[in-house]
């Protein structure tokens, strides 16, 4: 089954409706970002559950700009040659932390491929920022795989991260065609360098089903994120948020949802959450609680 926008698409099922999203602090939300200039993966990547989180007075920074080097067909964010980097969006981050109220930080970026280091340095200085402004506040990186270069994931987890999170995203057979200059023993290998650093901090990895995987195809995933040491899994429905993105083949039941939750938990994972509309950066202070409970 295949899903496109446009007159005449197929519904989508039942437990895929949301309800409106309270207001709340939405307003806030968005003037503060707004006036900071500053972006979010809940805007970039037309996240369904931007008005839950936006209402609740949350957000996930998106920093490097807001284009992206590499062409997943998964991805809304725009594919074009990026800007060069701004040397004053750390502090900006961290003032839109402060102005926010976070107690729990989640800054991930577009993948720059153009840059030397492919980030690092930059997503150190705004660990560096938040640390600084925010220093009770638990601070959550979603990275790049940077090109391979497993040095510069030692350069972000140097800044000093609760939690360090890299996502495979989908089966190894989909790469190609989902995610053609990324690689799949190049992602379990950030994941692998992340877990080995002296920090010792939580890694966490996330996954997007209906891209026409099977169960058992998924399931091998989960082992191969697991023996990374890997302890924290998301997994979510992918949802295409635009036409040139690739179609959606199934809707999976949140039956499934589960069973993949126990197929998780079976080997090893401390911390998963499963189901239609979970995201990496989804309600994440209560995946790093989970996570320090039962440490």
């Amino acid at each position: 089954m295949s899903y496109a926008h446009g007159p005449g698409v197929e519904r989508m099922p039942e437990w895929l409706a949301r309800p409106i999203a309270a207001p709340g602090r939405q307003s806030h939300v968005s003037g503060l970002l707004d006036e900071l200039e500053l972006n979010t993966v809940c805007e970039s990547s037309r996240c369904p559950n931007k008005g839950e989180c936006f209402g609740a007075g949350t957000a996930t920074f998106l920093v490097m700009g807001d284009a992206c080097t590499r062409s997943c067909r998964f991805c809304a964010v725009d594919q074009t040659s990026p800007a060069p980097l701004d040397p004053d969006e750390p502090r900006r981050v961290a003032e839109a932390a402060v102005g926010m109220r976070l107690g729990h930080v989640v800054v991930t970026c577009v993948t720059r491929d153009d840059v030397e280091d492919g980030g690092s340095r930059y997503l150190a200085a705004v660990v560096r920022a938040l640390r600084t402004r925010l220093s009770d506040a638990s601070v959550e990186v979603l990275t790049s795989d940077f090109a391979g270069d497993l040095a510069q994931v030692d350069v972000v987890l140097d800044a000093g991260p609760d939690v360090f999170d890299h996502n495979v995203e989908t089966v190894p057979r989909l790469y190609g065609s989902v995610r053609p200059e990324a690689d799949y023993q190049r992602s379990l290998a950030v994941l692998s360098r992340a877990h080995a650093h002296p920090s010792r901090v939580p890694v966490k990895s996330g996954l997007m089903v209906g891209l026409g995987e099977t169960h058992d195809e998924i399931v091998r995933v989960i082992r191969d994120i697991r023996a990374t040491g890997c302890c924290a899994l998301t997994i979510g429905q992918y949802l295409r948020p635009s036409k040139r993105s690739a179609p959606v083949e199934e809707f999976v039941t949140p039956e499934r949802f589960e069973r993949l939750a126990e197929a998780a938990r079976a080997v090893g994972f401390t911390a998963v959450a499963s189901g239609p509309f979970v995201r990496s950066s989804y309600r994440a202070a209560g995946l790093l609680e989970e996570l320090r409970r039962d440490a």
